[in-house]
């Protein structure tokens, strides 16, 4: 089973280790995980396993969502997620918690940036901006966008004002410092995307993994080439 987790990220504080050294983290709070469903590929078409974390009230999900809930004998949950199975065998009703990870282990960590609102091309695109005196009435717009004719259009994906932020962001490769069970709060080295108190997804870094061994299989003999080459 791919190893993962769903929390809400606290904040950001420092520890200290034994010879005096400060290490920036982040705080997840990540409480157990009830498992709400286990999907097979004959069920499915796929192996995962959905699950949820923190508890809300009933008037808050849809009657669907609560039938959905109560089947799997847990109260209904403010965020739900799934991972991938790789093996490993998970029923409805277990609950995951942070002793899945482990101190010293990469992690890579999914959530929602910041929104920014709408914002012009030099904050968020990094432009330089163009002259700021002799003349210049346009100090912190883009250039031009356009090549008369030809093309005679606007290429995809040019740089321009617009929406910032409030986009789903992963940062890879993040180590654990600490895993306090009683908690349970992981203790992330460095910075996760989004706002205090917005929900995160916690996953074994892909980068840097064994890859799983693939089974070759003898494909079936073509019984009409096997007979011309009889002949």
């Amino acid at each position: 089973m791919s190893i993962g987790i769903l929390g809400q990220k606290v904040g950001m504080t420092r520890i200290y280790d034994d010879a005096g050294t400060i290490t920036p983290v982040t705080v997840i709070l990540a409480e157990p995980n009830a498992v709400l469903q286990v999907k097979t590929p004959e069920t499915d078409g796929y192996s995962a396993v959905q699950v949820g974390v923190f508890d809300q009230k009933e008037h808050r999900v849809t009657k669907p969502e609560l039938g959905h809930f109560k089947k799997a004998g847990a109260t209904p949950k403010r965020f739900v997620r799934e991972f991938s199975l790789n093996g490993g065998e998970t029923k409805v009703g277990d609950a995951i918690n942070v002793t899945n990870f482990k101190a010293g282990q990469y992690v890579d960590v999914i959530g929602v940036s910041k929104g920014k609102g709408f914002q012009g091309p030099m904050k968020k695109h990094n432009f330089s901006g163009q002259g700021a005196a002799h003349g210049s009435k346009t100090h912190r717009r883009n250039g031009a966008i356009g090549e008369r004719s030809t093309p005679g259009r606007i290429y995809k994906n040019h740089g321009m004002a617009g929406h910032m932020g409030d986009e789903q962001v992963t940062v890879q490769n993040l180590r654990v410092v600490q895993v306090r069970e009683a908690d349970h709060v992981l203790l992330v080295s460095g910075a996760v995307p989004g706002a205090r108190g917005s929900f995160v997804v916690v996953r074994t870094a892909i980068k840097g993994q064994p890859r799983p061994k693939q089974v070759q299989v003898q494909k079936a003999a073509n019984p009409m080439k096997a007979s011309k080459a009889a002949k």
